[in-house]
């Protein structure tokens, strides 16, 4: 029942955002065909109210920043909760007309599309921070069809191996692995000599499942996988996709997993990786939050790092994920729709560095450097951008619900060839409801 709620809610909102046609306020100021202006960041704004949705993972991040720019503004910003599954429940609510002035959103093709970002959002395409921002960060995300609609305001997630450096060392394995296969090698062998399970995956909720496939079809991604996907030439019942659904199952099945996968918890993937009952986790930057409030920067760095693995190398799958950007809503209010914009500036010039010292995390600008608080495998993390390909989410022009059907392959209702049928058939029912071309 869970799974057909979502898949409805999300072919609901797509059909009816999908359904106005014309865009006459694209990158202009509520529709009045003017430019878009970029308020100063403290001008005054005295009598504005505005409205921040956020999920329940990222209702505290923007604390900081709206007690300072309320005290240099004027303005209210009410932060507003939105219950899980927070993306559905944004399509939901902005489908029937109910819109906040600013959100955490994921800034990928796919929930760009998914909540029609050109007739929705306003555009960000003259944000006056991003040509400070690291090349390598200026264009990674954000962006359809040419049109910048999301502020990047924390580094973007990352799809990798976190690991436990001592069991690593207990093992005898001093060089990190090479490749896919290189690191089940080292998975082998660190459960044969420490009897530590090799491998956590939580399954309980089970949305980090899907991090396994992914990253055994980077290279894959690389070769162009999701822009044939996008235009009809591929689908998810390829061998590519199969295998890697397959892979992963055939892993659990030699027992090198959690013996209790079906049942633990994200909270409890944290727990082991940190106390060492557990080498590597296959996750992303989540997983880091959490440990970083379990444990000091010191005893991270001592006890946990990060690698990128791809099936031939050390790619990362670069995966942006809600709590990584900020988009402004075009609410037909000229006053709000601008302070939305100075409320964005605020953010990333004024109060940039202090937020990045707030959250303890990496700075998105060559000019300012990190905390030196921040541990090294967050920076590892940051440095795989670089050279990353992009995630399912990221890349394909719609979202399907790949975690629920990778989940039934482990609970044995589903085979991997059904997993991937399902996967596919939903893609396809997305795409088609968002008026994607070819669908």
């Amino acid at each position: 029942m869970k799974k057909l709620m979502m898949t409805t809610a999300t072919l609901v909102a797509a059909g009816l955002l999908v359904a106005g046609c014309s865009d006459p306020g694209a990158g202009t100021s509520a529709g009045s065909g003017e430019p878009a202006t970029w308020p100063e960041a403290t001008a005054s704004l005295e009598g504005v109210q505005l409205t921040f949705w956020a999920a329940q993972a990222s209702n505290t991040i923007p604390e900081g920043v709206i007690d300072a720019f309320e005290a240099a503004t004027g303005a209210e910003v009410e932060l507003v909760t939105i219950p899980d599954p927070y993306e559905n429940g944004i399509q939901t609510k902005v489908a029937t007309g109910d819109k906040p002035d600013l959100a955490f959103w994921q800034p990928t093709s796919s929930m760009l599309t998914a909540i029609n970002a050109a007739n929705n959002l306003q555009v960000l395409d003259d944000a006056p921070w991003i040509e400070d921002m690291d090349p390598a960060l200026q264009d990674l995300t954000g962006i359809l069809n040419g049109t910048r609609y999301a502020a990047l305001v924390t580094s973007p997630s990352v799809q990798g191996v976190y690991y436990n450096k001592k069991v690593f060392a207990d093992a005898g394995i001093t060089e990190l692995p090479t490749s896919f296969d290189d690191m089940v090698a080292k998975a082998r062998v660190i459960k044969e000599t420490t009897g530590v399970t090799p491998f956590f995956e939580e399954g309980n909720t089970g949305w980090s499942t899907q991090w396994w496939p992914q990253v055994l079809l980077a290279d894959a991604a690389a070769d162009g996988f999701y822009d044939d996907l996008n235009a009809n030439k591929a689908s998810f019942t390829d061998d590519v996709v199969v295998d890697a659904i397959t892979t992963f199952k055939d892993l659990i099945d030699e027992g090198l997993f959690n013996s209790d996968i079906v049942t633990a918890t994200f909270e409890d993937q944290g727990d082991a990786l940190l106390n060492g009952d557990a080498a590597m986790a296959v996750q992303i930057n989540a997983l880091f939050g959490q440990l970083q409030a379990k444990a000091d920067t010191a005893t991270l760095d001592e006890t946990i790092g990060f690698f990128p693995i791809s099936p031939s190398g050390n790619v990362a799958t670069s995966h942006p994920d809600q709590s990584n950007a900020v988009v402004a809503f075009k609410t037909g209010d000229a006053a709000r729709e601008a302070a939305a914009r100075q409320f964005l500036t605020f953010w990333m010039t004024e109060y940039y560095p202090t937020f990045i010292e707030e959250q303890n995390t990496v700075s998105l600008f060559t000019s300012i450097e990190s905390p030196a608080s921040v541990p090294q495998a967050l920076r590892d993390v940051h440095a795989s951008l670089s050279d990353s390909v992009g995630s399912m989410q990221a890349q394909a022009v719609a979202n399907p619900d790949l975690w629920m059907n990778v989940v039934d392959v482990i609970n044995g209702v589903k085979t991997p060839e059904q997993a991937a049928e399902a996967t596919q058939q939903q893609f396809v029912e997305l795409a088609k409801a968002s008026g994607i071309d070819g669908f």
